[in-house]
């Protein structure tokens, strides 16, 4: 990409390096033909961008991740291009492979997660398997949505991407992403078998809803797309009688469920969960035994005084801490999920309440609004 290209780009996409709630996430790439019409790329503003571009070179990029003021070896969690690419795109998955090699030749054990819903080969599966560092993870993104309009992609693509990946995977890990699920688009019985059967085909299955920022939303409604739903809440939107249907019948899936990625991730490569979902003790109810065991051996109550010392550093202000998490005011996303992940504890937004039993989703489809504020 020219740096005249580069400067038309959203100032949030031609920041290369990003902290969200599932790690650092480098994105030197962007452009995606695939059309999925609730991407996320509508809130950077280039959705209509179709042809993937590189800002840089992955060795550019590796050492600005390793220079990040919020990276710590062995420690923060890195996804790679989760924002504005698909990392198996023909034209992105030698850029993608290389980037892999190149943080596994750090001697990091950090978790590496790779979210794609394109084809994986059993080469790539030869080439993940050499990697002997990085704890990497594939997540193979399954929504089983018919409707061409809504995603053009077939879903035939990503089940039987997962099927190569988890037939294949010796040292790294396969998740079955199964979103976004959205009331009346894709949670037939039908959609739900389809998603029991591939979960056979993983190490552990994620399942979740859907994003629908204004932004997206605008979209829709200006393309004559149909809204899925009235509201473009900040939070992802899961009806709590959808997520009852799903659980209902949870003995049925062949691998074990939960409702964050870092949840389901930690899971697959046997250690506690790096977001510190323990305290959030509702989540843990559909947790394998051997899971909830860990994460409680590692969860551990951080020190008022040394936590405030910590927030007000990042130039924020401490509230209190209570059994669930750390509750603080005037510290930006990416420095509480720099705190989530060095402390292995929740760290919360006082303003952005989360209430008990709703798992941290927009209040769409719940009824309980009892705030887990102690």
């Amino acid at each position: 990409m020219t740096p005249e290209e580069q400067a038309q780009l959203d100032p949030k996409l031609q920041r290369v390096i990003d902290y969200r709630k599932s790690g650092l996430s480098l994105n030197w790439i962007v452009g995606c033909p695939l059309d999925c019409t609730y991407c996320v790329r509508h809130t950077f503003g280039n959705y209509e961008m179709k042809v993937p571009k590189r800002l840089m070179d992955e060795e550019t990029a590796v050492r600005m991740l390793l220079r990040n003021k919020h990276f710590r070896p062995f420690v923060t969690p890195i996804q790679l291009l989760n924002r504005a690419t698909d990392p198996m795109l023909p034209i992105v998955k030698p850029h993608t492979l290389n980037m892999l090699r190149l943080l596994d030749e750090q001697g990091i054990n950090n978790h590496v997660l790779v979210i794609t819903r394109w084809r994986i080969d059993p080469e790539d599966c030869e080439i993940f398997n050499s990697f002997n560092n990085i704890r990497l993870t594939i997540l193979v993104t399954h929504s089983g949505i018919d409707d061409n309009r809504i995603e053009p992609v077939k879903s035939s693509i990503a089940a039987a991407s997962l099927r190569t990946a988890y037939e294949h995977a010796e040292k790294y890990r396969t998740i079955l992403y199964w979103r976004p699920i959205v009331p009346g688009l894709n949670d037939s019985d039908e959609h739900l078998e389809r998603a029991r059967e591939l979960s056979h085909h993983a190490h552990a299955t994620v399942f979740t809803g859907l994003f629908f920022k204004d932004e997206i939303r605008e979209y829709y409604q200006a393309n004559g797309l149909p809204e899925l739903y009235e509201d473009g809440p900040s939070r992802k939107i899961f009806p709590e009688l959808l997520e009852q249907r799903i659980l209902a019948n949870r003995a049925g899936f062949g691998s074990p469920l939960f409702r964050k990625t870092s949840c389901g991730v930690t899971y697959a490569h046997g250690v506690a969960d790096y977001n510190g979902h323990y305290g959030v003790r509702e989540l843990c109810d559909i947790c394998p035994v051997a899971q909830i065991q860990r994460c409680a051996d590692d969860w551990q109550r951080p020190d008022e005084s040394t936590i405030a010392a910590w927030v007000g550093r990042l130039g924020g202000e401490m509230v209190t801490v209570t059994d669930r998490a750390v509750l603080v005011k005037g510290l930006p996303e990416g420095r509480r999920n720099f705190l989530q992940h060095n402390l292995h504890y929740q760290v919360n937004d006082i303003r952005r309440p989360h209430h008990i039993g709703r798992h941290g989703r927009a209040d769409i489809g719940w009824t309980d609004t009892q705030e887990a504020m102690r």
